[in-house]
């Protein structure tokens, strides 16, 4: 007897046996036991998941002798014709060579004819986002209102490319991706059956490089088996199902994380080397960042699809290695991956992403420079220390003080600058000068450059500022109407830094200076005795009046 491959072996023959396609499987066991078959079924998904299987399987069901049912017997004369593919009212047909409008019509001619002996006649169109604009056009009447012995079944990898005049005379669905789990289940389940020794890591391997496909994962499970004669050991797995050593990517990823440029040059010229095809080996580079990435958020490493040594390694490194940089590595490569897909230089491209990805650790977090930088003072971020004294020259005379202000304090010539007197045990430290309280006017302007730039300078190209009884006035030119304008328009920040210098609710009050009455005087004109108090005291006397409203 030939050998079957176990792709075909182990086809699903009824409902139950479909992998990974549960919400489906309901679906059409409930449609079955309830008698609400549709006219036309429109299966989609990657290749690989049971699309035609489901199909023939929802054939027999339809004409089972022993249906409509569930599932079918797989016993009756119709079932087995089907599953062999000779019973002439299941026709199976490929839209990729079938796809002319002459073809198509043809076809619809034949189908309103009743079905020779079985219960429904079933068409199944496999692939038929292939068909024409024209041949699309040709099934729609049909597709709409078929006879009532006549059920159309589509299958399509590219759903988008069916029309949806098309996908609305269908019920469809969408068959996903198998989970790597169910894959290696299914799989251990195989080689149970057949004799096969494989350990759950290897098994977890071939169900990830089957990409959610059942076909494709049993299809490596076959090609592996007569490879290792019945036995498939860990390492046979990692090398023929990539072809790539994970050595090189553990040494690699820990070069990359270093900064080291001299590992990567080492990892791509091995690459070279050995022949392998660059995008292949950058995406199985990302998959082991992604291991890695999934081990230092605290996953197990018997979760990795690993060998056990390898897979405690690389927990190791990502653990030291740290969430945020794995993230931050992922990001960049996931970045440059579309680079690298479409480069005529593959292994240029590989070679400059990994060398970026090394300049990484080098960087200085944004963190970092916020905590140290414009995110602490000067005085926190730094260990506390005397300001140096200005130098001046030694000789030069004391600022005269002004009339009326006390005199400074003297300040002592530095031990140096004397003698000291033998039996003096030690130089008296000098007396620091008492700080000037800062101006309140000046803080107000720094406060509203803080809270905005241009308003900063707005308030600086004022003409007087002053303050009285809970108001700030602001005094502009007469005529400057878009310096006051602005500043009308951020009223808020202004109070809000007006109440930082002299206390929560001082208002603010923004006009011209032909408008404003004049300001009180402060202390110091006050001390110093200025002549324009006098002169202005009458006026002051007669525009208090008027403050109020003026404000």
């Amino acid at each position: 007897m030939t050998y079957q491959v176990l792709a075909r072996k182990w086809r699903p023959q009824n409902f139950s046996s479909l992998v990974g396609q549960e919400p489906i499987v309901t679906a059409l066991r409930n449609a079955l036991q309830e008698g609400r078959i549709a006219q036309a079924y429109l299966f989609s998904g990657i290749r690989g998941v049971g699309k035609t299987t489901a199909a023939r399987v929802l054939a027999k069901a339809l004409n089972c002798e022993r249906g409509p049912a569930a599932d079918p017997c797989n016993e009756c004369t119709s079932c087995v014709e089907i599953t062999r593919g000779s019973d002439l009212d299941v026709i199976e047909v490929d839209a990729a060579t079938y796809s002319k409008v002459e073809q198509v019509r043809d076809l619809t001619e034949s189908l309103k004819y009743g079905p020779a002996r079985d219960r429904y006649k079933v068409v199944v169109l496999d692939e038929i986002h292939r068909l024409s604009r024209q041949a699309f056009d040709a099934l729609l009447k049909i597709v709409e209102e078929p006879p009532p012995h006549l059920v159309f079944i589509f299958a399509t990898t590219e759903i988008d490319a069916v029309p949806a005049t098309i996908l609305s005379r269908c019920q469809e669905f969408n068959f996903r991706r198998v989970p790597s789990p169910v894959l290696a289940a299914h799989l251990r389940a195989i080689c149970e059956s057949e004799g096969i020794r494989a350990s759950d890591a290897a098994l977890r391997l071939i169900a990830r490089a089957g990409e959610g496909s059942v076909r494709d994962s049993v299809a490596l499970l076959d090609q592996l088996a007569t490879f290792g004669s019945s036995a498939i050991a860990d390492e046979d797995a990692v090398r023929l199902l990539g072809g790539l050593d994970t050595a090189l990517f553990h040494t690699l990823l820990a070069g990359v994380l270093a900064g080291d440029p001299q590992v990567v040059g080492a990892a791509v010229r091995r690459v070279e080397e050995e022949g392998w095809d660059p995008r292949h080996v950058y995406g199985q580079f990302l998959a082991f960042c992604r291991d890695a990435l999934h081990l230092a958020m605290g996953g197990s490493p018997a979760q990795v699809d690993l060998p056990g040594e390898e897979a405690e390694a690389l927990a190791g490194l990502a653990r030291a290695s740290g969430y945020e940089n794995l993230l931050r590595l992922m990001n960049l490569l996931l970045a440059s991956e579309m680079v690298v897909r479409r480069s005529e230089s593959g292994a240029l491209a590989v070679e400059i992403a990994w060398l970026r990805a090394a300049e990484l650790p080098k960087l200085t977090r944004i963190e970092e420079l916020l905590a140290g930088g414009a995110g602490a003072s000067p005085e926190s971020a730094s260990p506390a220390r005397p300001a140096p004294a200005a130098t001046a020259p030694r000789n030069a005379p004391a600022p005269a003080p002004r009339p009326g202000a006390a005199a400074p304090p003297q300040r002592p010539q530095p031990a140096e600058a004397r003698p000291a007197p033998a039996a003096a045990p030690k130089a008296e430290a000098p007396v620091p000068a008492p700080s000037r309280p800062r101006d309140p006017v000046t803080a107000f302007k720094e406060e509203a450059g803080k809270r905005k730039q241009n308003l900063g300078g707005l308030v600086e190209a004022a003409e007087d500022i002053h303050y009285e009884n809970g108001c700030v006035t602001i005094l502009f030119p007469g005529g400057d109407t878009y310096s006051r304008g602005r500043l009308e328009a951020n009223r808020a920040i202004l109070e809000e830094a007006a109440g930082v210098v002299w206390g929560t609710g001082t208002r603010v009050a923004i006009m011209e200076s032909r408008n404003a009455p004049p300001a009180a005087p402060s202390e110091e004109k006050r001390a110093a005795g200025d002549p324009g108090i006098e002169k202005n005291s009458a006026v002051q006397a007669v525009l208090e009046i008027f403050k109020g409203s003026q404000i």
